[in-house]
């Protein structure tokens, strides 16, 4: 489901194309009303993509649901688009649902754009003392710590950035509620299909990018739309207690007050490296800074950004190449995507990403 994060959604598409490139797949793009190109990007670049045009924002519920309806397979796989995966990640992950009984959504472990794990990755059921607690600040109970992020494991809750699992299942417990516009839809249907009777599943293994501040920014809109949604989960599956509901308003409108507000990108302003075969005279002028070519990344600098050049690193070794960077590092990532003429990347799940165009030469 996309909205207008155009350059994004051309990455995403990328790295899901080379991943469906031996399975039977399709892949579509539900747009809902974006303002920017999205949609001729699509068309022109993906024309095996099914593209749904939507007239108007339906929220991220509505937006799914719509394109589920269409969708022929008997496995889905919601996607958000600032999202990149592996080569691999759908086969892996295919093999596994297949493995298991009563298998329901399988997520996998979420990194930010500097290859920091996302803890959301993996969640229990927010009931209404968990949730206080992580609206206060005490966000352990809130995120399944008992499975290791590089585990596998029974797992209550997952992001909506990403679930697999199958059509029957999503259909019969009714996909995503479209009480919730945004934030909120894939708690409420991890716990409808735990309460179905399935096993959600959690594999570490599986690594995808997720760039979470493009599409989760920390401002008062955040905190009201999401605490909102909360308030929406306790309504339909939590019995009334007045002192319990006291606390979450409590805790709704303290989060709105004390939410921070979106922080911009900062530009690097160190040496600018990039990893690939040849260079790129083009990117030089555009960053207006000189750009050291390496064909292989064995050691992280600080205060260096890297250019991971998908012309020649897959997606599978540019997801290992964050993996591996030291979380204490000042080294920053961009992703150059095939046949492109842009960078794009985060520094902080808490920012805005960047997009840098220039023209090839």
């Amino acid at each position: 489901m996309n909205y207008n994060v155009r350059h994004f959604l051309e990455l995403c598409l990328r790295s899901v194309c080379a991943a469906v490139n031996d399975l039977d797949a399709e892949i579509i793009v539900v747009d809902n009303q974006s303002t920017d190109d999205s949609c001729l990007m699509v068309k022109s670049l993906f024309p095996e993509v099914v593209l749904i045009e939507n007239d108007n924002n339906y929220g991220f519920s509505k937006g799914n649901n719509i394109g589920v309806e269409v969708a022929k397979g008997d496995y889905l796989c919601i996607l958000n688009p600032d999202t990149v995966v592996s080569e691999n990640t759908f086969s892996s992950l295919l093999k596994f649902a297949d493995q298991k009984r009563e298998i329901g959504i399988v997520g996998c472990r979420l990194i930010d754009g500097q290859g920091r794990f996302l803890p959301e990755s993996k969640r229990h059921i927010p009931t209404p003392w968990v949730a206080i607690k992580k609206i206060l600040g005490w966000s352990k109970t809130y995120y399944a710590s008992e499975v290791n992020e590089i585990d596998t494991g029974p797992v209550a809750v997952f992001v909506g950035a990403f679930m697999l699992l199958k059509k029957d299942i999503y259909n019969a417990v009714g996909g995503f509620d479209e009480d919730y516009f945004m934030y909120g839809e894939d708690i409420d249907l991890s716990y409808k299909i735990l309460k179905a009777g399935y096993n959600n599943y959690y594999v570490g293994q599986s690594s995808i990018i997720h760039y979470k501040g493009e599409s989760t920014l920390k401002d008062k809109s955040y905190a009201k739309r999401f605490y909102g949604a909360m308030q929406i989960f306790y309504d339909k599956h939590f019995k009334s207690n007045f002192i319990f509901d006291t606390l979450v308003w409590i805790g709704i409108r303290v989060a709105r007050l004390t939410s921070p507000k979106d922080e911009k990108q900062d530009r690097i302003t160190g040496q600018y490296i990039l990893v690939s075969s040849k260079q790129h005279p083009s990117l030089e002028s555009a960053l207006d800074a000189p750009v050291e070519l390496i064909t292989d990344l064995k050691t992280y600098n600080n205060k260096t950004e890297y250019i991971l050049d998908n012309n020649y690193l897959d997606f599978n070794s540019i997801i290992e190449i964050l993996s591996k960077a030291p979380k204490n590092s000042s080294a920053t990532f961009k992703i150059l995507p095939k046949n492109s003429n842009f960078i794009i990347g985060s520094n902080s799940s808490k920012q805005r990403g960047e997009v840098l165009s220039f023209v090839n030469n």
